[in-house]
Parts: structure tokens; sequence; C-alpha cells
């Protein structure tokens, strides 16, 4: 079986948390793509194991003949315009994931939480050959998969059966936040249509260990949570993060995508202080003005130091410093992993130091 995740954000969560449930039910699969070893370099597997493949825009552009038994695309907002020509021709790349049809028996699983999204869904039913499964963090959707205030229900069998309620995500501290739960919606839906139990796929969900760098919690010093975001490389994935907290010490910077920080503009009202950084220090004061409190540090180290020092100081009941740059990293690192191992390193010397 192939199994392959595309979308905007998420991918990477997406994938792992399919191969951990896949894996720990007893499923023999290999992981790879974007995430893990190149897809041509995996093993040979069994007829009944499963490959799990993170595929970005950029592979996906170059993908002319693979045909996948179940495609996952999450979401879709603008990033790498620039690559694709635009946001059509990064559509159209994304779309690819659904180009080779097999002779029926496909699935498709498409997150409905944005408007590219439910389009994508209704064209691809109204093609045929690929059963739809919509996932949504918003809404109760028919047929297929969702999640509401953290409650993960399954209305895969559609007008046949009301909706079953499978298991409260809010409790699973490796999956924080609204976009979370989607994700955890389409690693369901593919480890349904693998003929896994409700039951057995909760189970797994449950203990899912988590990325680095995907809001991983680093630690808590004296009440303040400090979280590790650094893959939030665009405004969007930053959203997700901003979205999940209450009175967040803000740091963010780098090399900014176009379109500024639109997303992120809602979500101000959770932020307590911004700590901005990198080439996008400037563009990113010019945009807050005056809707948040904002130093301008230049670097993560003293961003991150600012951050401590002021979080611990107001000692406000939950509390989070939280790296999600809503940048890429090229600006100060060679990429988003050196950038997120940095921000853990500090913080773990600030909590060696014995403020606890």
């Amino acid at each position: 079986t192939y199994i392959a995740i595309t979308g905007t954000n998420g991918k990477s969560t997406t994938t792992a948390l399919i191969g951990h449930v896949l894996e720990t039910c007893g499923l023999n699969i290999q992981i790879g793509g974007n995430l893990g070893p190149p897809a041509l370099s995996l093993e040979p597997l069994r007829r009944d194991g499963a490959y799990v493949l993170e595929l970005s825009s950029y592979q996906l552009d170059l993908t002319h003949e693979a045909r996948f038994d179940i495609a996952v695309l999450l979401n879709i907002s603008p990033d790498h315009l620039d690559r694709h020509g635009g946001m059509d021709g990064y559509i159209a790349a994304k779309k690819r994931i659904f180009r080779n049809r097999k002779n029926g028996g496909q699935v498709a699983v498409i997150g409905v939480d944005d408007a590219h999204g439910v389009t994508l869904a209704d064209d691809i039913a109204a093609q045929g050959g690929w059963r739809v499964i919509r996932i949504s963090s918003r809404t109760p959707v028919t047929g297929g998969v969702y999640a509401i205030d953290g409650k993960l229900f399954d209305h895969m069998d559609g007008n046949s059966g009301a909706p079953i309620e499978v298991c409260d995500l809010s409790a699973v501290t490796t999956l924080p936040g609204a976009h979370n739960w989607q994700n955890a919606a389409a690693c369901y839906a593919v480890a349904r249509t693998m003929e896994l139990a409700p039951g057995d796929i909760a189970e797994k969900l449950a203990v899912y260990p988590g990325l680095a760098h995907r809001q991983e919690t680093v630690c808590r010093i004296s009440g303040v949570l400090y979280v590790n975001d650094s893959k939030a490389t665009n405004p969007d994935a930053a959203s997700r993060a901003l979205g999940s907290y209450d009175t967040i010490y803000w740091i963010a910077g780098g090399r900014a995508k176009d379109g500024g920080l639109g997303p992120v503009l809602p979500l101000l009202d959770r932020v307590r202080h911004a700590f901005l950084i990198g080439e996008a220090e400037g563009p990113f004061a010019d945009e807050l003005g005056d809707r948040i409190p904002f130093d301008r540090c230049g670097d993560l180290s003293s961003a991150l130091s600012a951050a401590h020092t002021l979080a611990q100081a107001e000692e406000i009941d939950g509390a989070v410093v939280l790296l999600s740059p809503a940048c890429a990293s090229f600006d100060q690192w060679p990429n988003f992993e050196a950038r997120g191992d940095a921000f853990r390193q500090q913080v773990q010397s600030f909590a060696a130091e014995g403020v606890q």
C-alpha cells in the first residue's frame, strides 16, 4: 500500500502520526520522502506492508507516474509561490497527488478547513475513481472524520449511521491545537481505511511521542512553558501555534515569505509581547505597529533571553515562551532544525541554572 501525504502545513506531523499508529498496531511500514529517507531508497516490503510518504510541492511537481492507494491533502495556503509562479501553480503541484488513477479502490483524504480544500474535494469526488473522505477540525462532515473542541468523530459510514465519538484529543499533549486535531483526523481516516479498529487507533493516538520543532515542549520553568515551533516557516503555520496558547511571549522573524503576517493578525490578542529577529525584524515591526508591544532583538539568542526575563518577571499563569517564527531560517541558520536546536539548548541552559 502506498500512502502519500501533502499539504502546506502539518505534513511531517501527519506522516509521523500515521507511521506511529500503523506500526504500533502491528503493520509492516516504512516512512520516507520529505521525512526520512528518499522514497526510492526505502527497503522492499511484503505485500501487506505500507509505505508512508511525505511529499512536498517540489517533489509532486516532479512526480509524473506515481499512483497512490491513499492520498492525503491536509490544507493549502500560500507558500513557495516564487517556485511555482503563483498560487495557481502551487495548487496545481499539490493536486498532482491525485493525478494518476488505478483501477478503482483509491482513497483521497482531503482537509476542508480552507476554501481550496473544499473545492478540490468536490472536484475529485466529481471525477470518480476516488473515494473522498473529508476531514475537518471546525465542522461536522458527513462521510468523513472531524474534531470538534478536541473530540474526534468518525462519520465515515455517512448517512447509514450516527457519528462515533472516538476519543478526546485535547488530552494528548503532543497534539495541541485544532490544526493537530485535523492531522489526527487524517491519520484516523487512513488507519480506518487500512481496516484498523477505532479503539486501537485511539489508543495509539494517545501515546504519540511528537516530533521535534513542531510545537515541541522543551520544559517548564517556574510555571512558564517553553515551546519550540521552529518548523513554522510561514505565517499560516505560526497562526496555528498562536491559536493553541494564551499569554504568549512570541519570538518571530527570519527570512519572510511574501504576503506579510496576514493569518497571524487575528490572533495577536493572545500575544503578551513579541520579540523580533532576522531580516523580517523591520517589516514585522512596521506591520505590528501599535497592535502589541514588541522588541527588535536582532538574533534568536537575544530574543530568547529577553522573552525569558520578561516572562519570569511577570509570573502570569499559563504563560508560554514560543518560538514560532513565521519565516524561513536561511538568513541566520542553515535550516529550521538548527534554529530549533539552538532555542532548545538555550532554554535547557536556563533550566539548568536552577530557576525551576
